[in-house]
């Protein structure tokens, strides 16, 4: 593979991130069956290869899940099948991180192998699916109603697709030539009663002697979940053992500081709250904030997002001769998605806005530092995005000199536009007013600015009125400036919409065929050209751009990019119908793309197939690719965010190195507790500071490279029907890795490992220690690798008198996810399987009853077990951990370990004779509750994002016509 940088001569080096190999249609298992109904002899291309022909199949690391395998579960998108594949990884942007911000919040991401979302390619009818800017491909923009299967190659295909082919490619293929007429319903909820999901589709099809058209359309609905009703969640981050544990010092209940006694940044400081005995300008009627007066923000937290989704889908095609077609897709998508997050934490050290002396407010004659969390109003943010997407070609075949050539032609639109309006963050025009001199008037009414010179009242900041606000006063407690006021909301806190919109077109053009006959076989070829353009662009609100609202402040996001590839594939048979070589077939595949920001590449891809027997498949793949940057990466604005992390220097944490060299040489006192927001003392570990830092993009990015290597077998022995077997090995790695620089990883490698450089970003305050600010960006560096292996097991029984049966039973084995930060030797990695999301082991337990009208599936999906850096001492399972792959051998790392997870599903379907099927079941039917985890993977809350968070019951319904 070749990369080219005209804006430098540095070459880079070879990099995997293709992922490894899959299984065959046949041997799939409960969730990645094969649907053998939709294989044909007919000249068919797969995923994976652009030569068409019915062996092709067998060649390629597939699964095919079928429209039956769709029905089968309980799902309602695309998505959520694929997650519980074995080899999925963690879910991107999980439903739980309901403080993710940004364009990407509220799509349905897949990730396989854990290697990230943006690095498995995702393409509907063989063409790229549209991604925003940070390249993520939303599968919910794609109807269920309108998907006949969906096929999954995992292995690298950069050689056939191009970028983002690194873990694997996904081709949803849609209906075609349906005739008739299916209407379906599904509603489901959880057993506590809440997270309502509902979807109706309706798919109509006409057929006619040279053509046919399909529609399709859906609606589905997705309640929200509220933090307050989980165990995992009800009591704080901390989970139920340690209720009121991590609450906020920054309260619903609000409190001041007296500056004139304390030094309010000190975390010895005391501060006062109303008591609500009495007059709240009397000093006399306050006391000392306490831990009862601490805020569980979790109240007010979604767990789960509310999502709402309106899809149409419709394909036509036509025989214009025999052997021309046209053939068009359209979609339309609206998808809104809702969350709420607790009111936001207000503190006037933060933003320079304390009370003033001349508030009528105000207990004493002068300025004084409050807290106050906004309860009154939660902070919301519903994001509405359209998808407008036309897919539209000529496909056909000619003969000359006695052989079958194929092509196709066509182009490619698909367009997201994106709004997203946010309420709940306080404008830092109108609080400096509110909080400032105000006095009471004649009648009676509290009015900003003095009797000499008073501002009008009213909510229009911009025409220069004013309305005082009473911070002091609790939640729930009403009295002048009380923030119930919805007056005092609506002058306080503005609408935000932030605007967004990204488009993919492109052009390609396909021809496929054979060259000559071989003595084993015909040498089959496919060439192509492709030409691609993106544009994207993400505007958040002026105000949120200004930075002057307590929302995270956020810069526009813009621009564009485009290609143009070629590429040639070669199918090669060498022995066939041999001893020990029934079957050897070499394919080999090369792809050259020119970006117009970045150079050039060329990947390739050398793959082999060898069946000594007739029921034994051995075969191979190595695979170059690459991740080209995205719009975000290389032109994306600055954001700010409140991070949760560990200060290696804070002496009460875990791995602390309190009093080294490094936290010393900083300033930083060996006895340093890290502080969180309100100066309170961390006794959680990540906390979250009370400071923004801030992050952005990196102009200077070059793409990610990868290198993949699979080795796998399929056997079904000739002396048991039914019975098959697969193993198989991969090997990922990707270098050059485009991440976002986290504040752990700065922290790590400048206190821990001593990298003076990586320290120049951290801004202490001197007094107390706490690290004030910091910013960071994305870059280039080090690498990620995974190794493992996918074994299988499929048996279908003979029919009994008592039905058919057949059992599947899938895993994935990871012998270890690993990464490498930039300059380290290669024998400092840091192994990170086991720990959080990176299971060892995923497996799933299908087994399937079937007779006469009546059908039962049951499903166990099983997860091992999970490792967390420890937080509490009481928690610890192992804590004298200490291994070389944490970067500081001989360096304890106390370990919290938990046991692994098995989650059951139940569907039992009835055929009635009206044509129709109804079928009932359960998710989670034994309502296994996960392990809490105080690291909250992929999730906002101590709980793993992707485990089931009760029992979910459903009912669905289809009539065909």
């Amino acid at each position: 593979m070749n990369y080219r940088n005209p804006r430098s001569a540095v070459r880079l080096g070879m990099l995997p991130a293709g992922i490894a190999i899959a299984l065959a249609p046949a041997f799939a298992g409960a969730q990645e069956q094969a649907d053998q109904s939709a294989t044909t002899l007919d000249r068919i291309e797969v995923t994976g290869s652009r030569i068409r022909g019915a062996d092709m199949e067998t060649q390629q690391p597939i699964i095919t899940i079928g429209r039956e395998q769709l029905q089968q579960q309980g799902f309602v998108s695309v998505a959520d099948v694929l997650q519980n594949l074995t080899s999925a990884g963690s879910p991107a942007i999980a439903r739980g991180e309901v403080l993710a911000s940004g364009e990407n919040v509220g799509g349905y991401y897949v990730d396989l192998r854990n290697l990230g979302a943006q690095r498995t390619l995702v393409l509907v009818n063989g063409k790229r699916l549209g991604a925003t800017t940070g390249g993520l491909q939303d599968l919910s923009q794609i109807p269920m109603s309108a998907i006949d299967r969906i096929e999954v190659l995992k292995d690298g295909a950069s050689a056939i697709y191009g970028s983002d082919a690194i873990a694997g490619v996904v081709n949803v293929i849609t209906r075609k030539r349906f005739e008739g007429a299916e209407a379906n319903a599904y509603f489901g909820q959880y057993g506590e009663g809440d997270g309502d999901k509902q979807t109706y589709d309706f798919t109509i099809g006409a057929v006619g002697d040279r053509g046919g058209v399909t529609a399709s359309v859906e609606y589905s609905k997705e309640d929200p979940v509220w933090a307050k009703d989980r165990w995992y969640s009800a009591s704080g981050n901390a989970g139920p053992k340690y209720p009121g544990s991590g609450w906020s010092v920054v309260s619903q209940n609000g409190s001041f500081c007296n500056p004139a006694v304390y030094d309010c940044t000190k975390s010895s400081a005391v501060w006062m709250t109303y008591d609500g005995s009495g007059d709240p300008t009397d000093p006399a009627n306050y006391r000392p904030h306490a831990a009862g007066d601490r805020a569980n923000s979790n109240e007010q937290m979604m767990a789960q997002t509310a999502i709402e989704r309106r899809s149409v889908f419709v394909n036509a095609n036509y025989d214009i001769v025999d052997n021309v077609t046209f053939n068009a897709d359209m979609l339309y998508n609206h998808r809104s998605t809702l969350q709420q997050v607790a009111g936001y934490p207000y503190q006037s050290q933060a933003f320079g806005t304390p009370l003033s002396g001349e508030s009528a407010f105000n207990p004493f004659g002068h300025d004084i530092e409050f807290r106050r969390r906004l309860w009154e109003v939660p902070r919301t943010t519903n994001s509405e995005l359209e998808t407008y997407r036309f897919a539209g070609g000529f496909n056909g075949y000619f003969e000359m000199a006695g052989r079958t050539f194929d092509w196709d032609v066509g182009a490619m639109m698909n367009r997201n536009n994106l709004t997203k309006f946010g309420h709940g963050d306080m404008s830092l025009l109108a609080s400096p007013l509110a909080l400032g001199p105000s006095f009471i008037n004649a009648d009676g009414v509290a009015q900003c600015g003095t009797a000499a010179n008073p501002i009008p009242l009213g909510t229009n900041l911009g025409s220069g009125e004013c309305l005082p606000w009473n911070p002091l006063l609790p939640y729930g407690v009403d009295g002048a400036g009380s923030l119930s006021d919805p007056a005092l909301q609506a002058f306080l806190f503005p609408y935000y919409a932030d605007t967004g919109r990204t488009t993919t077109t492109s052009y390609t053009a396909n021809l496929a065929g054979s060259l000559f006959e071989l003595p084993a076989g015909e040498l089959g070829f496919a060439v192509g050209v492709e030409h691609r353009e993106e544009d994207g662009r993400f505007v958040p609100d002026a105000f949120n751009q200004s930075g002057m609202s307590t929302g995270l402040p956020a810069t526009t996001t813009q621009g564009a990019y485009s290609l143009d590839e070629v590429y040639l594939e070669l199918n090669i048979p060498v022995l066939s119908d041999l001893p020990f070589a029934k079957e050897l077939t070499f394919n080999v595949a090369s792809r050259y793309s020119d970006y117009s920001n970045f150079g050039d590449t060329t990947n390739s891809k050398f793959g082999f197939t060898w069946r000594p027997l007739d029921e034994l498949l051995v075969r191979g793949t190595y695979a170059e690719g690459f991740r080209a940057p995205t719009i975000d990466n290389l032109y994306g604005g600055v954001g700010g965010s409140f991070e949760s992390y560990t200060d290696p220097c804070g002496s009460t944490s875990s791995g602390n190195v309190a009093g080294n060299a490094a936290c010393t040489s900083a300033g930083v006192s060996p006895t340093y507790v890290q502080l969180g927001q309100g100066g309170a003392v961390c006794t959680t570990f990540p906390c979250q500071t009370g400071y923004q830092f801030l992050s952005g993009s990196n102009p200077n990015l070059t793409p990610e490279t990868a290198e993949s290597q699979t080795m796998g077998i399929v056997w079904s022995p000739r002396w048991v029907q039914g019975l098959d077997f697969s193993l198989d090995w991969y090997k990922v790695t990707i270098e050059n890795v485009i991440s976002s620089d986290s504040v752990d990883d700065i922290l790590g490698d400048c206190y821990r490992l001593g990298i003076s450089a990586r320290c120049e970003g951290i801004v202490r305050d001197p007094a107390s220690g706490v690290i004030k600010f910091m910013q960071y960006g994305l870059t280039n560096k080090g690498a990620v690798e995974t190794e493992g292996y996918d074994f299988g097991v499929k048996y279908r029984l003979p029919e009994t008198a008592f039905g058919k049966f057949s059992f599947d039973w899938q895993n994935s084995y990871v012998s270890y996810y690993r990464i490498k930060a930039d300059d380290a030797p290669d024998t400092d990695w840091t192994n990170y399987t086991s720990r959080g999301p990176n299971f060892r082991l995923r497996s799933n337990l299908g087994v399937n009853w079937e007779m006469g009208a009546f059908a039962a599936k049951w499903t166990t999906r099983y997860y091992s077990g999970m490792s967390e850096a420890c937080t509490r001492a009481a928690e610890c399972t192992d804590p004298l951990y200490s291994s070389p792959d944490t970067n500081a051998p001989g360096k304890v790392y106390p370990l919290r370990e938990v046991g692994g997870n098995a989650f059951h599903d139940l569907q039992v379907s009835w055929k009635a004779p009206w044509n129709a099927t109804v079928a009932i079941g359960a998710n989670n039917v034994t309502d296994h509750q996960g392990p809490i985890m105080f690291s909250a993977p992929n999730n906002q809350f101590p709980y793993y994002g992707g485990f089931d968070i009760g029992r979910f019951y459903y009912l669905k319904y289809q009539q065909r016509f």
